[in-house]
């Protein structure tokens, strides 16, 4: 089994699409249980050893867990009370399984009012009527979750070495990326919104400090292939025309950021090194640039794990 597998767009497309649907229907249980935090920070998805899950959400008294495990391909409902449920991840329309997700979270008697509609999607089919999204490869959804624990591992390096506020390495189910986001202390101009069926003051609240950011993304529109990213709000003057490591890694001029593809880092001889210098020199980029306080928000160097 491969540490960094092969995961090109062509091979799962479909089931990606259908996931994204799947995830964003259990990610708004979260949205509609936890208590409000910066920036959204309280909808995320994390990483697990068997899938991706909600982790706790408060709901009366108790607490429950959605989980997707990617390891028996069945999506997990447990509660602090002990009691549990299981729906199997196969192929099948995002329609039919908003029905049976909604049916099994009232037999745990959690009573939550989702707006089902995705979102930050230029075409948004509301989940009761979405019959085209129906296909689920099971090792191709495993294969993107082994992705994002190696992703993890990485960028909690990279976390490390900064003492200023940053944001938890989490999967966010709107754009359906990893990421993690370090900021400055200062405010941002206010974000100009516009992402497709999303209310503005979404990001308005999601940059409301100047920050940078970074994640992996498997890819679609503009970019046709999984990538590493890395941007910065605002984008400092001098920005994209500033050198970054490692070789491969290029400014996008269509998505403003900086862009390594996942193949760069999954054939290198030290994928850790590789993706650990395209973090560190898009930081150094957006810092340097920015003029952040870098004596106070960085650890020193000789304190990094890697």
């Amino acid at each position: 089994m491969e540490a960094w597998p092969d995961l090109p767009l062509a091979r799962w497309q479909s089931t990606y699409e259908t996931l994204h649907m799947w995830a964003q229907i259990v990610g708004k249980t979260r949205l509609a249980l936890a208590p409000m935090q910066n920036h959204w920070w309280q909808v995320t998805l994390h990483p697990t050893v068997r899938g991706l899950s909600t982790g706790a959400m408060p709901c009366g008294d108790r607490c429950i867990e959605v989980e997707f495990d990617f390891l028996d391909h069945a999506l997990a409902f447990r509660s602090s009370l002990g009691e549990s449920k299981r729906l199997p991840l196969v192929s099948r329309p995002v329609a039919q399984f908003f029905s049976e997700y909604m049916e099994a979270l009232r037999a745990l008697d959690v009573n939550v009012r989702l707006h089902p509609v995705p979102v930050e999607i230029v075409t948004a089919i509301p989940f009761e009527r979405d019959f085209e999204h129906a296909a689920y490869d099971g090792d191709a959804a495993q294969d993107h979750w082994r992705i994002l624990l190696q992703a993890q591992r990485v960028f909690e390096m990279f976390r490390a070495r900064f003492m200023g506020k940053a944001s938890p390495v989490h999967f966010f189910w709107g754009s359906f990326d990893l990421a993690t986001t370090r900021f400055s202390g200062r405010k941002a101009p206010r974000h100009p919104g516009g992402v497709p069926n999303c209310p503005d003051y979404v990001m308005v609240e999601a940059y409301a400090h100047e920050c940078a950011s970074w994640g992996f993304w498997p890819g679609g529109g503009a970019m046709r292939e999984a990538a590493f990213y890395a941007y910065a709000y605002p984008e400092p003057v001098g920005y994209a025309q500033r050198r970054v490591e490692p070789e491969g890694a290029y400014y996008h001029s269509e998505l403003h950021e900086f862009v390594l593809p996942y193949d760069a880092v999954r054939r290198a001889a030290n994928p850790d090194a590789t993706l650990l210098a395209f973090l560190q020199s898009t930081y150094d980029a957006s810092a340097d640039l920015a003029g952040w306080d870098r004596a106070t928000l960085d650890r020193p160097r000789v304190q990094w794990i890697a």
